[in-house]
């Protein structure tokens, strides 16, 4: 029977495991850098730590990191990566990609989402439930797009950044990477790295 491994014992692991379930992984087992303490995720047992997971890669014909921090998310995929490890990329049976999409690995896209015709979607990034990906958006590795948030079409983000729950960004921009974009904002022209906006329309916060 098919294993899969998340690292990451937390409420969004709780999310990945289930869409895991629903795609299909009867078994599905939890590492976490806070075990041995750490004994279980809801329903889901946590067997060991980080180092644990590296010497177990073989057990496992998935591994998904399910970290909420994207640069934490990012240097745990890159770790895994150099180990051989083979990152699984989960779609919920509810959401919308096309096939013209190209999803990275180790991303997990979960209920209701949708992803467009000839969107590129990097390595580990959250598709959060009910997002929208709309035709040719770019999205860099170690991306989160948050619950509700909307991309219009040709709308390019850079790694690590991410997009708030509820916001909408307007068709054709460029987001730099490291970026955070506000709870419902709404953005209508090009953000710069490393930095934070948020309002109606977006502004950078200081």
């Amino acid at each position: 029977m098919k294993r899969l491994a998340i690292l990451g014992a937390s409420g969004h692991g709780k999310v990945v495991a289930d869409t895991a379930e629903c795609c299909g992984w009867p078994i599905v087992e939890f590492f976490d850098d806070a075990w041995p303490a750490l004994q279980s995720n809801g329903g889901w047992a946590v067997t060991g730590d980080s180092a644990v997971l590296l010497a177990r890669l073989l057990e496992f014909e998935g591994v998904v990191v399910a970290i909420g921090n994207n640069a934490m998310r990012q240097a745990k995929l890159v770790a895994l990566q150099a180990a051989d490890a083979r990152l699984a990329t989960l779609i919920h049976p509810s959401a919308t990609v096309s096939r013209y999409a190209v999803m990275g690995e180790g991303s997990v896209v979960f209920a209701g989402a949708v992803v467009n015709a000839d969107s590129r979607i990097g390595l580990g990034v959250i598709l959060n439930t009910g997002c929208r990906v709309d035709h040719d958006c770019v999205l860099g590795d170690a991306v989160h797009i948050s619950p509700g948030a909307c991309l219009a079409g040709g709308v390019r983000v850079g790694e690590q950044s991410w997009i708030g729950i509820g916001a909408c960004v307007r068709q054709m921009i460029d987001i730099g990477q490291r970026v955070m974009v506000g709870a419902g904002s709404v953005v209508v022209g090009n953000v710069s790295n490393d930095v934070t906006v948020a309002g109606v329309p977006a502004k950078r916060m200081r």
